[in-house]
């Protein structure tokens, strides 16, 4: 399984307890979707993993896992701070008009049908930000409902209604 195949689910954290549990972080808009994971993958040497799960327990976004043939300490110990992946297929279906993140990338940016450029990458964070290449700069634009007018991800087009001034900076 390749990375551009799939998606981040989260992050393993830290150990729980002696018998090889970890705990998990997700990020994702709705953790209880995952609450019947059988398995995942973790980024272990660059390369993806798969790792079966025995038991999970799903508290927000946080869970405690336990994977199989992970039955120690010292085991559960070599996961801590693997990012874990799904691939993309599994992702929950999305609302009418929705989109994910990584979708975005490659879109044509376009104020008033003029170009402004294609989406290189997505910063997330407190202020999700679109990474957008324009000519030999690069463009900060926020991912708000005001500013994103449509997004067409199967055409890879973005129609966006910008501040004033916010391609000066």
């Amino acid at each position: 399984m390749l990375q551009d195949d799939c998606y981040q689910l989260g992050e393993v954290i830290k150990t729980h307890g002696l018998n090889g549990a970890v705990n998990i972080s997700l990020d994702v808009d709705f953790p209880e979707d995952y609450k019947k994971l059988e398995s995942v993958f973790l980024k272990k040497e660059g390369k993806l993993v798969p790792f079966f799960i025995t038991d999970l327990q799903l508290s927000g976004e946080k869970a405690i896992v336990k994977f199989e043939d992970v039955d120690s300490i010292d085991a559960a110990k070599e996961l801590v701070k693997s990012e874990l992946f799904l691939p993309l297929d599994l992702l929950p279906e999305l609302t009418e008009g929705g989109f994910y993140f990584h979708d975005l990338i490659g879109c044509e940016v376009f104020e008033n049908d003029q170009l402004i450029g294609i989406v290189k990458d997505v910063y997330e964070g407190a202020n999700e930000l679109m990474v957008v290449s324009s000519g030999e700069k690069e463009v900060l634009i926020p991912i708000i409902d005001e500013i994103l007018v449509e997004v067409d991800t199967e055409a890879k087009k973005i129609n966006v209604a910008l501040p004033d001034g916010l391609l000066d900076l």
